[in-house]
């Protein structure tokens, strides 16, 4: 049997887990934040809707054309990565730095961040279907019954 100490008990954090954990704070106003460690960094979701990323020890928030404006006006930073050699931009963007002072200088992109997760989970309304396919019918589906076959 192995012998178990202290120093095997203990587990260590990924790193970066202590700004993590102080995000997850300061977007308290929205409920229960949690982290999950991702490929560049931590993805920070709340009831299952991404809100935010932490890449490269940087805190960015979920934006959408509607909430886009008001990062650019604060001068925020795009996300960006280099993937495969060319340069990819996501909708998140960088809390303004007075932001992340406290939780309710937070608060306002917070809510911001979450208007924007929100959308992009909205269901499509059936009547709203684009131009391109409102003249098109919906493709006929096969049967999966097998046809019985008469013989003679």
């Amino acid at each position: 049997m192995p012998r178990t100490t202290e120093f095997t008990q203990a587990r260590t954090r990924p790193p970066g887990a202590d700004f993590a954990d102080y995000c997850c704070e300061l977007l308290g106003s929205l409920g229960h934040v949690l982290p999950k460690r991702m490929f560049l960094g931590w993805g920070l979701s709340v009831d299952g809707l991404t809100v935010a990323i932490i890449a490269w020890d940087t805190l960015y928030l979920k934006a959408n054309t509607e909430t886009q404006a008001h990062y650019l006006d604060a001068g925020c930073r795009i996300f960006e990565h280099e993937a495969k050699g060319v340069t990819r931009r996501m909708q998140y963007y960088t809390a303004p730095e007075s932001a992340l002072e406290s939780r309710a200088d937070m608060q306002p992109w917070a809510a911001l961040a979450m208007q924007a997760a929100v959308a992009v989970h909205k269901p499509v309304k059936v009547g709203m279907r684009s131009k391109a396919t409102q003249g098109d019918a919906p493709a006929p589906r096969k049967s999966s019954a097998k046809k019985s076959v008469q013989r003679s």
